[in-house]
């Protein structure tokens, strides 16, 4: 476990990576596309041996803190001119022996964009694969993956007052959560994280995060917060004997119990108007659909809540025990690897789950009355994941200014289509109108939207300058169509394109 972080080790350690240049885009420069692809799949030889005919503070650093390979204590002082090899070993992220400096934690940039700007942080975590060279221990604390990035993303770019990130594990969420809000609250079962955690909020300048020991909502009974953000360890793990269970991925309950619990717990941890969001999987059992679980979940709540649950994957148990399998480093054909997919498949079996799936899930306690989004929906094809906060809150405002029209006020409302949408016509050969077409959503969630020609054309005249039921009125004269049950046709499905972020009210 490292040491508690002193501020200013932290400070000068801050300075020193700062002035060694220590970013993604000069480590990128420093090895080159084909090296650092293969280290997006774990294979580390290229890099090195890029990296070996380099001399310079960020190759040093990345040798130590990126590859996990021992440096002199000459070139780590030079590289280190204010925290040094003594301030290193005081913060516990690197120790003195025979093979010079020897790394116990990974220290590697992460750059980051969202509504603020871009930006980079340098984030610690226990020392990885790619740095071992070999398996991880159960208590691992994990650095920056994908799903945190996932997460990341998906963060509404909100102000906020109180943020909880449960489950913080390095911190990464706290210290995005932190760019919106003025005060963070970070929790985990795992000590060694949190302290990773406050570790990371020193080491990049970032004030009002606050760790808390303790699991699930316990640390914070009795508190609400405006935002709730929880990559929760939500891997689900047989409870057998020979499993590993690793805390950064394991929860410890049966099934998808855990997120359960997270799913259940957090509305009344909202304030009215706050919202919780999280990564999640959850099971398909004896034909069951699996949104219909987290449907249930969610009406569990002892406060009503908005839900937005997206379900982007689906596996097989097989297909599913076999990614977790690897993930904790055992490989087809290795010893105890079917042993542990068996174990799996037990599991599975006494649950009668068909499938898993993975998604993200949305809930927001209503400022007053019932909820009114109840959105359960499969997504699955390739969206920006790292940009989709932005999306997710504009869909948010929409639905709300929608919902609380009537048709006769949605009539009168101006609207423009956004900015990101195009259409597809597609014709039969010779055929002089479209057999199909589409509205293309370039952003969000590239959502493809078949339409008929009433619709394309009411979509094409929303340019911000007429009411919608006067642009109605126009085109049920064009097609010579009552103006009425043209108008009933097309509003739900107008409020449907709000609610997508294909449409926007103009002004907003």
């Amino acid at each position: 476990m490292i040491p508690e972080p002193s501020p200013s080790l932290c400070a000068a350690l801050a300075a020193d990576l700062d002035a060694a240049g220590y970013t993604s885009a000069r480590l990128r420069a420093l090895w080159g596309v084909v090296a650092d692809e293969a280290l997006g799949r774990g294979r580390a030889l290229p890099v090195r041996r890029a990296l070996a005919r380099v001399d310079d503070a960020a190759a040093t650093l990345a040798r130590l803190f990126w590859l996990g390979d021992p440096v002199s204590s000459g070139e780590l002082e030079r590289a280190l001119p204010r925290c040094g090899v003594a301030g290193l070993v005081a913060l516990g992220l690197a120790r003195e022996d025979a093979a010079g400096i020897v790394p116990l934690a990974v220290v590697r940039p992460q750059a980051f964009v969202d509504d603020a700007g871009a930006g980079e942080w340098w984030i610690a975590s226990d020392l990885d694969e790619v740095a071992l060279g070999g398996p991880i221990a159960p208590d691992h604390v994990l650095g920056v993956g994908g799903a945190s990035m996932t997460l990341a993303g998906l963060q509404l770019p909100v102000p906020a007052d109180r943020v909880l990130d449960l489950g913080t594990g390095c911190g990464i969420q706290a210290l995005r959560a932190r760019r919106a809000a003025e005060a963070v609250v970070a929790t985990d079962v795992s000590e060694p994280a949190l302290r990773f955690a406050r570790l990371n909020a020193l080491l990049n300048d970032v004030a009002g995060v606050q760790t808390r020991h303790g699991s699930l909502f316990e640390p914070v009974a009795g508190e609400s917060f405006d935002r709730i953000v929880s990559n929760p360890p939500f891997v689900i793990t047989p409870r057998a004997t020979g499993v590993p269970a690793y805390e950064y991925r394991d929860g410890g309950l049966e099934g998808d119990d855990l997120v359960r619990a997270v799913v259940t717990g957090a509305g009344a941890h909202l304030s009215p108007g706050g919202t919780a969001q999280l990564l999640g999987n959850w099971e398909y059992r004896d034909g069951e659909d699996g949104l219909e679980r987290v449907r249930e979940w969610v009406a569990l709540s002892p406060v009503a809540l908005d839900a937005w649950v997206i379900e982007r994957e689906r596996l097989d148990p097989v297909a599913y025990a076999e990614l977790w399998i690897r993930d904790g480093g055992t490989v087809p054909g290795s010893p105890g690897y079917d042993t542990l997919l068996s174990a799996w498949l037990d599991d599975f079996a006494a649950r009668g789950v068909d499938e898993i799936g993975f998604g993200y899930i949305l809930l927001r306690r209503p400022r007053e009355g019932r909820p009114t989004l109840a959105r359960y929906e499969r997504v699955a094809q390739p969206v920006a994941e790292r940009a989709l906060g932005a999306h997710l809150a504009a869909c948010l405002v929409a639905h709300d200014r929608q919902r609380a029209l009537d048709d006769d006020g949605l009539a009168a409302s101006v609207l423009q289509v956004a900015d990101d949408v195009t259409e597809a016509r597609h014709h039969l050969p010779g055929a002089a109108d479209p057999s199909v077409i589409e509205l293309r959503q370039g952003g969000g969630f590239s959502r493809t939207i078949p339409v008929d020609p009433a619709l394309a054309a009411l979509v094409g005249a929303c340019d911000g300058e007429l009411p919608v039921g006067r642009l109605i009125d126009a085109i049920a004269q064009l097609m010579e169509v009552d103006a009425a049950a043209l108008r009933e046709d097309l509003l739900p499905r107008v409020r449907d394109l709000l609610d997508d972020g294909l449409l926007r009210f103009a002004g907003l």
